[in-house]
């Protein structure tokens, strides 16, 4: 197997397709944050297809990772020259690969903080894009506000600090760009957030606020936050991916990326210094984008929400297994029928029936193999942004809530720690330790888990949202999670 790098593009096997275009004559016009699995499956494979036909040159990607765990892509990509196999995998078993070549530079803050700030202040920087998760905007979930009391931002506020975080950073740069008399960049977020484009600006502004108020409302009025919907579901690279991978192609690649075939972007188009003519590479360009990321916030994620703990609880670690078993793709569908799509306006262009059912085929591919803990990551950052607003709009409206309560009374149950079988579940949260705590109160206090004020609001203090929830969770304790669902379908 050859390894993969910019010298050896030319000798690697016939069917491994690579990049079509002089990389010597990019331009770095993106600087991205975040780069992870998503990112090279979504963003920079748009920007590839664009390259490939000739467009978008100036447009290249310099990825900034910021955390910890960054290095490893740092030290992956940097190897690589920017360069990863991304994996098409088909539900017929046709894996599709091609070399994507999007990604130019990969800077790792950490090591040189005045680098990445200078790459974003250079003119030829007009956009600068984000996958930092739903956590990474340092916003409270129930109030809706910057957290301006997190350590590393009381760190990035002092004068003359190398910044550590996402906000420090970027801010940075704007200010420099604004004292050299150069106009603002835009901030893209590609997160899975209902308004990411709205969070963004809301997390920056309130950041350069704090910094300086003459900055904050310099970034207020003058720099543009599209929002977008972006939908590909890309599991984590496995050791058996980077196997495979190099048996099936010929090629040592350290981090490839594996996706199903289905994408979707649909963006604002909303940007002063310009962008890609993404439209050309099949991104829907759209005035309001809130139709498209209602319906995938609230059909597909919290979907993956509603399978993922009663499925971790029956017994199954992979997506497609739970999602090819009838019971639970009855009760997904009748989630998304009764009691998501009537929360839903109109989305032009969507048959919102065949997008339901699409999604169960999507969830279904076996070839994927997305894991069911994968969807149980992070629920702190999810459940009250893509199925909370679900529950309180129907509670609004009169609609049905017995499925979004039950979903949250099966995250209660998974967050105990402890499966059915009486084995440890590895809880990964921002907020483990006190879930977990919470959670393991909850057989004498039934309602401990919802009291959360910060995650629910005032659902504990809603009585038919209570009722339901108090059943279910009754329920999951004394039968199980599968005999719960079977008497969630018979209701």
């Amino acid at each position: 197997m050859l390894p993969l790098n910019a010298p050896n593009l030319s000798s690697l096997p016939d069917g491994l397709p690579v990049p079509g275009y002089d990389r010597d004559r990019l331009r770095t016009g993106i600087v991205h944050f975040g780069v992870g699995g998503f990112h090279r499956a979504h963003e920079a494979m748009y920007l590839d297809r664009l390259m490939n036909e000739g467009k978008a040159l100036d447009w290249a990607v310099c990825g900034v990772g910021v955390m910890p765990a960054d290095a490893r892509m740092r030290d992956a990509l940097t190897a690589q020259d920017g360069l990863y196999t991304l994996v098409v995998k088909a539900p017929d078993g046709t894996w599709t690969p091609r070399v994507v070549g999007s990604i130019k530079e990969y800077l790792y803050a950490p090591d040189d903080p005045e680098a990445v700030i200078e790459k974003m202040a250079s003119a030829d920087v007009r956009i600068v894009s984000l996958t930092v998760t739903e956590g990474g905007y340092n916003i409270n979930a129930v109030t809706g506000q910057f957290v301006a009391d997190n350590p590393d931002v009381r760190h990035d506020l002092q004068p003359g600090v190398a910044p550590r975080t996402t906000f420090g950073l970027i801010t940075e740069a704007l200010a420099r760009r604004r004292a050299r008399g150069q106009q603002p960049f835009t901030i893209m977020s590609c997160d899975n957030i209902q308004g990411n484009g709205h969070v963004a600006r809301r997390s920056f502004v309130a950041f350069a606020t704090l910094r300086d108020p003459e900055l904050g409302a310099y970034v207020e009025e003058h720099v543009a936050f599209p929002n977008s919907m972006v939908d590909r579901i890309t599991p984590v690279t496995t050791d058996d991916d980077r196997a495979e991978t190099g048996k099936r192609f010929g090629v040592d690649d350290a981090w490839p990326v594996v996706c199903e075939p289905f994408t979707q972007w649909v963006l604002e188009d909303a940007f002063p210094l310009g962008r890609p003519p993404f439209e050309d590479a099949g991104v829907q360009l759209v005035e309001d984008v809130e139709p498209y990321e209602l319906m995938k916030l609230r059909l597909l994620n919290a979907s993956h929400q509603a399978l993922c703990y009663f499925g971790y609880l029956s017994g199954y670690r992979l997506v497609h297994d739970v999602s090819q078993d009838p019971l639970f793709a009855d009760f997904l569908l009748a989630y998304m029928e009764r009691e998501a799509t009537p929360t839903l306006a109109p989305v032009p262009g969507i048959d919102l029936g065949e997008y339901r059912h699409q999604l169960i085929e999507r969830f279904s591919n076996a070839q994927v193999r997305d894991t069911v803990a994968r969807l149980c990551a992070e629920s702190s950052d999810r459940i009250p942004k893509w199925l909370v607003p679900v529950i309180r709009q129907n509670l609004e409206t009169g609609g049905e809530i017995l499925r979004s309560a039950a979903v949250v009374a099966s995250w209660a149950r998974y967050a105990e720690g402890v499966d059915e079988q009486g084995q440890p579940i590895e809880v990964v949260d921002r907020l483990r330790d006190s879930l977990v705590t919470i959670a393991g109160s909850q057989r004498d206090d039934p309602l401990a888990f919802v009291k959360n004020r910060e995650l629910f609001g005032d659902l504990a203090e809603n009585e038919r949202f209570v009722s339901t929830y108090r059943t279910v969770l009754a329920s999951l304790h004394s039968k199980g999670a599968r005999a719960t669902l079977e008497d969630l379908a018979a209701s």
